[in-house]
């Protein structure tokens, strides 16, 4: 089966009741446990592929990272 794929926000569509920044699937609600794949990108960011394994959807999340400068 083809995976769909999609550029996602950052922000939860639905949070998780134990309080987890994990996110759930947009399409099932699925509990989402670990990405399938991680990249650093360039400009500090690192995107996450994601695919739910209940109904197969899949997107991609992106976070900055942000430098924290040592004296």
């Amino acid at each position: 089966m083809p995976a769909i794929a999609e550029v996602r926000s950052t922000a939860l569509l639905h949070s998780s009741p134990h309080g987890s920044d994990l996110p759930a699937c947009p399409v099932c609600a699925d509990s989402m446990i670990a990405a399938e794949a991680s990249a650093y990108l360039p400009d500090n960011v690192i995107g996450h592929l994601w695919s739910c394994d209940t109904c197969g959807y899949g997107f991609v999340t992106k976070h900055v990272v942000q430098r924290i400068a040592c004296n």
